[in-house]
């Protein structure tokens, strides 16, 4: 059998790392396969395996590599599938390894995953491959209901045992909560493509900038969109509502500023894969580590800081899995025979 993912490690290092990968790819009972590859120390092996797991079939790649961690980048040189980035904490709490993996230029994104989060990076892969896999969906929505319950038990198993003078365990006692599920209306906004498979959701008008680079470069590839401005914290309603009008797109994609937060907001949402495009505000401060150290179960594909362009691309390579003339039309633009 041909496995669907190829995790790559940098190092023998990082087996630990994998091994959080690995546990999540047996539970979803989706075939990987694991090898290590210097990007330093033997680039010719990490092209070879890129090339010939892409010839044979591999859809999506996981590169996981500290320190310098340039073995993601490398990866996505040699490929058109989609490339999800695993940083390393080796030494200065990882940043190293995060900057090298998520700081890709156009037009070779990597998907960069929090630093450590093999878990999330497999996740990830997980709900690309769930957007041509019924079974693999299901699973996925399985683990993600796992995760919510953990959290929802942690109520009984760690809160109702504090015994402190003045704390009232008994009010909303959350085993005895009725959670109501709530019905959501439909988006009552403008100029909507019901039939996008790309939604773009920009939390600032001052970061339109970012999103219309993410537009064009879709309109390039051809790929339907949808994209509107709304911030989960300032319009929670509205953003839900949506959220659920456009729940038939295959890829959503937030960009963020300040404490805007629409990618951490879709990931509660949505089970499909999400993207997130961290932006610079007007003091100059960027929203990257916000945007890409999220908690195991809610992976975010982050890409550069105002790199729209990476996020288009990015959806294409996911989209292009089993759309032959987006594949051709990507493979052309990496190899830069045509200029998008």
């Amino acid at each position: 059998m041909t496995p669907k993912v190829m995790i790559i490690l940098g190092s023998g290092s990082d087996i630990a790392i994998a091994e959080k990968s690995m546990k999540i790819l047996e539970k979803l009972e989706i075939p990987y396969s694991l090898k290590i590859a210097s990007a330093h120390r033997t680039p010719d092996l990490v092209r070879e395996l890129v090339v010939q797991g892409t010839n044979a079939g591999i859809q999506v790649f996981i590169g996981i590599a500290g320190l310098a961690a340039h073995l993601p980048g490398a990866i996505a040189a040699y490929t058109h599938k989609p490339v999800i980035g695993v940083p390393v904490n080796v030494n200065v709490d990882g940043l190293d390894a995060l900057y090298s993996s998520v700081q890709m230029p156009y037009p070779s994104p990597v998907a960069t995953v929090g630093i450590d989060r093999g878990d999330n990076g497999a996740i990830l892969a997980a709900q690309i491959l769930g957007l041509y896999d019924e079974e693999i969906r299901k699973k996925v929505l399985e683990l993600k209901e796992e995760y919510k319950q953990k959290v929802i038990k942690s109520n009984e198993e760690i809160v109702q045992k504090i015994d402190n003078p003045h704390i009232t365990n008994d009010f909303l006692r959350i085993k005895n909560l009725e959670l109501n599920e709530t019905t959501e209306e439909e988006f009552n906004g403008s100029c909507i493509n019901k039939n996008a498979e790309v939604v773009i959701i920009v939390g600032r008008h001052t970061d339109l900038i970012t999103g219309k680079k993410v537009s064009v470069t879709l309109d390039r590839l051809k790929i339907p969109h949808d994209m509107q401005v709304i911030c989960p914290i300032r319009s929670g309603k509205k953003f839900r509502a949506y959220v659920n009008t456009m729940k038939n797109a295959k890829i959503f994609i937030g960009i963020n500023s300040n404490s805007s937060q629409v990618s951490g907001g879709l990931v509660g949402l949505t089970e499909k894969p999400v993207i997130g495009v961290p932006c610079e505000n007007e003091l100059g401060n960027n929203y990257l580590l916000s945007t890409v150290n999220m908690p195991p179960g809610v992976p975010v594909a982050t890409v550069g800081v105002n790199n729209g362009r990476n996020a288009a691309v990015l959806s294409g390579e996911i989209l292009s899995i089993n759309n032959p003339v987006l594949l051709e039309l990507l493979e052309k633009l990496k190899n830069k025979k045509i200029n998008i």
